[in-house]
């Protein structure tokens, strides 16, 4: 399955539960790519609590083990309804075991005039002007997407943990939402490989996504610009601050997770 449209596509069962076909090929070590994950769950979340006038604002998700190519079962379940924000948790289970859990917020929106981005935004040049590359030995779900590095120092040992770059699906999804930016926020290696000298294997266990932008006014032939850091690493947990821009400099989300390096 490489359309992402029907990756995401839910199907409702009689007792209140969603079914996901997880996919074969999207792996990122034992388990699928923690995007896909992470996007199943806002999706299901969406289904069950979101609408026009209340889309995704905020994403917490554990993510605490590797979901397996084939069927889940994604509960959601209603924390609290109000009269400006909805607050729901999902659950992805296979085989009787949680392998992932978020709680998902919903907003309507409040002040529209009350608006800054305090974060300075990337000059990057043209994303045709750049070339595409991908690390070598990458995962098996990288194959689906493609990257452009701008400043992405792989493996050298560097001074700073960071990384910037191009990236968009090789397929444009049809629906663009929070849970494609969610997904996207996620494609890119860990800013901590420009520290590092040689491959280490790392995995995603807590992510947090925020949603600042309107993924559906994106071009979808267009990819978005990911700029990313990671300034702590300790005791085997390295933490990442990702941001993702628009090719027209509108910040689109926010995006921290803890990565544990295995080893």
């Amino acid at each position: 399955m490489n359309d992402l449209d029907a990756i995401l596509a839910l199907t409702p069962l009689d007792d209140g539960r969603l079914r996901a076909e997880v996919p074969d090929g999207w792996q990122q070590g034992r388990g699928a790519f923690g995007g896909i994950v992470v996007a199943l769950l806002a999706r299901a979340a969406g289904v069950a609590a979101g609408g026009p006038d209340r889309p995704l604002r905020s994403l917490t998700a554990a993510l605490c083990g590797p979901t397996q190519p084939g069927p889940a079962d994604i509960l959601v379940e209603p924390l609290r309804v109000g009269s400006g924000v909805t607050t729901v948790a999902a659950r992805l289970v296979q085989a009787g075991e949680v392998q992932a859990h978020a709680v998902i917020v919903f907003g309507r929106e409040r002040d529209p005039q009350a608006a800054w981005i305090e974060l300075a935004p990337p000059t990057p040049p043209p994303w045709q002007s750049v070339a595409p590359a991908a690390p070598e030995g990458g995962p098996v779900f990288a194959r689906h997407l493609e990257f452009r590095p701008t400043d992405a120092p792989l493996f050298a040992g560097a001074d700073a943990s960071r990384t910037e770059g191009w990236v968009r699906l090789k397929r444009p999804p049809a629906v663009r939402d929070a849970a494609y930016l969610g997904l996207l926020c996620d494609a890119w290696w860990p800013a901590a490989f420009a520290r590092m000298t040689a491959p280490r294997p790392m995995a995603t266990i807590a992510y947090t996504l925020q949603v600042l932008g309107d993924a559906a006014a994106l071009d979808p032939a267009a990819p978005v610009f990911h700029r990313g850091r990671a300034p702590a690493n300790r005791g085997g947990f390295c933490v990442d601050f990702r941001e993702l821009w628009s090719p027209t400099g509108e910040l689109l989300a926010l995006n921290q997770q803890t990565f544990a390096v295995i080893r």
